[in-house]
């Protein structure tokens, strides 16, 4: 059999901390978002916490190229949750596989026409990209859109999407081993405790990479507190600091705020 088939099918087996692909349990989480509109129901129904299945839903909507899931304001009606026209593709797909199998999946590669394909293939890579284990809290994908060396260094930088990039910093060696290439799709790691949070847009640092986004969660802890910005593409940004930072930076969900990191604090990866 065709040998992609196989590492195909071998994806919808991976463990991950979610369960693994065959358990479903992040596809579980998105279907229940779609009949219930509510992540707190939807949580309940997978089970998962709500913060695991928030946890969740920031994972997929970073390594996927389009949001799956799209977070609705607040107002009279307290807001929701709902999935975008690619999550539910993205499920349409994952259980045609699911039920099929091998067989069905070669039989479905060889009808589809040219706009069908390309889904199937970023479904494959959409895949790919959630296999992949990491302690990091931030994983990106995106291609390389520049590549400047030095004459021990490589700064690489990554499109994330039509808004931001972010810049790393790797050792030639590094370079070499990956086979950086103009063009070339690849996953970035940055821990939340390497991300700082700034509010005032008249600050200026030396770190290469400065997000903007709207904080839409703050979950406290022992000693330091998790904050997370959601950019306007849908992709989100982790960053673990001190409850003290919390308060005199007046962070509180709603507001503005940038995520801050140095180019060396990026990890860059190649999935198999």
């Amino acid at each position: 059999m065709n040998e992609n088939l196989h590492r195909l099918r071998g994806r919808l087996e991976v463990e991950t901390e979610f369960g693994s692909f065959l358990g479903d349990t992040r596809i579980r989480l998105l279907e229940a978002i779609d009949k219930h509109g509510s992540i707190s129901q939807a949580a309940k129904a997978v089970p998962l916490s709500y913060k695991a299945a928030w946890d969740a839903i920031d994972a997929m909507n970073n390594l996927s190229d389009q949001p799956l899931v799209s977070r609705l304001a607040g107002g009279r009606n307290g807001g929701g949750t709902t999935l975008t026209e690619h999550g539910r593709q993205v499920i349409a797909l994952y259980r045609a596989l699911e039920a099929e199998y091998q067989a069905a999946l070669e039989r479905l590669v060889n009808t589809m026409n040219d706009g069908q394909a390309r889904s199937f293939q970023q479904f494959r890579q959409l895949l790919k990209r959630m296999s992949m284990k990491s302690s990091a809290r931030n994983q990106f994908s995106g291609h390389i859109v520049g590549l400047r060396e030095g004459h021990v260094d490589f700064e690489v930088r990554l499109k994330l999407d039509d808004e931001n990039e972010l810049v790393a910093v790797i050792t030639r060696e590094s370079a070499e081993t990956l086979g950086l290439a103009i063009g070339m799709e690849i996953n970035a790691l940055v821990k939340s405790s390497s991300v700082l949070l700034l509010k005032d847009r008249n600050i200026r640092t030396t770190a290469r990479n400065h997000l903007w986004g709207e904080i839409t969660g703050i979950h406290d802890g022992p000693v330091n507190a998790e904050v997370t910005l959601s950019l306007e593409s849908g992709k989100t940004v982790c960053a673990v600091v001190t409850h003290d930072s919390v308060e005199s930076l007046g962070l509180a969900v709603g507001e503005q705020a940038c995520a801050v990191f140095k180019a060396s604090a990026v990890i860059l990866c190649l999935y198999a």
